[in-house]
């Protein structure tokens, strides 16, 4: 399938969000889309396939001008789009989530279980996945979703997949698997549409780049001839400094301190402190139970032993508003479903946590709620039309600055970032990084998870790596290497 979109232009009222993009995919290509959050990557593909009417331009597929009602059209013509944020049944299984609206039946009407499991066995066989199939969604890793998602959208013979951060949430392994399906999809002609902020996977995978700026297609060339400077210079319109903000350490005393913590289940005699000023970066393999750790310190799940001691006195924390009351904050990697209230307004969520500051007697002052929001907002560098609009409607690396907004309004002392920079820009990342060493030089401590290795070498001061649910050693900054790190995912010795 060939497609040609010429000089789409695309407004949200008052809000210009294309103002002219050009996009031309061949059969059997991997085209990278590029640019920061907001530059209007999604909403192009949300055009081509149908979810958005566009105000003026041309879609051109396989020589004639057409268009789709929607996404459900443009995949039953071969379109088929996996979204950043997943779209999912969380209640029912994985079999039930892979065959929603497709299911097999006979001619009576009866779902052919038998014949959609063999389906789905052989598809996830193929893919080298190992999920059950009776699982419900819901209780599966955001990777482990992302997998699913796409072998749903194998499953409709698409013609040309778009892929929005599917990487994002996905172990090493999970990559490969990914990377090893492109090219068996791409033998057989089939056109990856591959959105990304990884500029590592980019250079490995894409055939073509074309990089986008402020709802403007900026320039469109062979992977082969162009390199990562040239990409971010085009992307955020300028020269990045050097990308990892150097940050001298001035660690305090020890602020958090957990102590052989367990919850009998994916952890078990966990132990860490993280100092004043200090970024502790926590790493390891997907579902080795890092997360699960900060929820429970967090007070989200209860852990069935262990202490907890906050400036060396020992606290109890039952819930996430006693975290909040005690000077913690949790910025969780799902920032849809825990991080964010997607119909309040952006006011709203960043004053959330703080909202006992604006309160009279029952009374929300609302202008100093709403100068609060509007400081973070500037300070955070929120693309926004308002802080009044409701934050669904913001890209995704915007949704994580406003949640990053939220704690740091807050006042935490102690920050837990889970995935910060998940689907994130280069330029956005930069800033978040800005911003972390910042709070450290006022003396907030830091835990960093992340499944990005340059990140958490490039950013963390110490390093603790998990392995399936212990702690299998700790890294000072000296020692950190991508080797050692994963030695120590994998069970090895340090």
């Amino acid at each position: 399938m060939e497609i040609e979109m010429k000089e789409i232009v695309k407004s949200f009222g008052s809000n210009k969000v294309l103002l002219g993009v050009d996009l031309n995919i061949k059969s059997g290509e991997v085209h990278a889309l590029m640019g920061e959050n907001g530059a209007g990557k999604s909403t192009l593909m949300n055009i081509l396939t149908g979810l958005h009417e566009y105000d003026s331009g041309k879609i051109i597929i396989n020589g004639q001008e057409r268009t789709f009602d929607n996404p459900k059209e443009a995949e039953e013509n071969g379109i088929s789009f996996i979204h950043q944020e997943m779209i999912t049944w969380p209640d029912l299984t994985v079999l039930e989530n892979l065959f929603m609206g497709r299911e097999l039946k006979t001619g009576w009407g009866w779902i052919k279980t038998k014949e959609m499991r063999n389906e789905a066995y052989k598809l996830f066989e193929d893919l080298g996945v190992d999920i059950d199939l009776d699982r419900e969604m819901r209780t599966l890793s955001v990777g482990q979703q992302q997998l699913v998602e796409i072998a749903k959208s194998l499953m409709s013979n698409a013609e040309v997949i778009i892929m929005d951060e599917p990487s994002a949430a996905l172990t090493d392994r999970e990559i490969k698997v990914l990377f090893d399906t492109i090219e068996k999809l791409t033998a057989k002609n089939v056109a990856i549409i591959y959105i990304s902020h990884r500029m590592e996977e980019i250079f490995a995978i894409s055939d073509r780049i074309t990089v986008m700026r402020d709802g403007v297609s900026v320039d469109t060339k062979p992977t082969a001839e162009t390199d990562n400077d040239e990409v971010v210079r085009k992307m955020v319109g300028r020269d990045l400094d050097d990308y990892y903000p150097d940050i001298e350490t001035k660690n305090g005393d020890v602020l958090l301190e957990v102590l052989n913590l367990s919850d009998g289940k994916d952890f078990e005699n966990i132990s860490f402190n993280v100092r004043q000023g200090e970024i502790l970066g926590v790493s390891g393999l997907m579902g080795a139970g890092r997360t699960e750790i900060m929820r429970a310190v967090f007070g989200i799940d209860k852990p069935v032993s262990g202490k907890v001691k906050l400036d060396g006195k020992e606290i109890t924390i039952k819930s996430p508003a006693d975290a909040i009351e005690k000077g913690i904050g949790f910025l969780t990697e799902n920032r849809k479903e825990e991080g964010l209230i997607l119909e309040d307004s952006l006011r709203e969520n960043i004053s959330l946590p703080s909202i006992s500051e604006f309160s009279r007697s029952g009374w929300i002052n609302t202008k100093e709620e709403k100068e609060f929001a509007d400081l973070l907002i500037k300070r955070l560098t929120v693309k926004t039309v308002s802080g009044e609009v409701p934050v669904k409607t913001l890209s995704g690396g915007n949704q994580q600055k406003v949640v990053l907004a939220k704690w740091i309004g807050a006042g935490s002392r102690v920050l837990i970032l889970d995935e910060p920079t998940r689907g994130v820009d280069v330029g956005a990342k930069r800033e978040i990084y800005m911003l972390m060493k910042e709070l450290t030089e006022r003396g907030v401590g830091i835990i960093m998870v992340s499944s990005d290795l340059p990140e958490i070498i490039g950013i963390s001061d110490r390093v603790i790596v998990v392995h399936e649910g212990h702690i299998a050693g700790e890294l000072d900054k000296a020692e950190l290497s991508e080797e050692k790190i994963m030695t120590l995912a994998t069970g090895g010795a340090k």
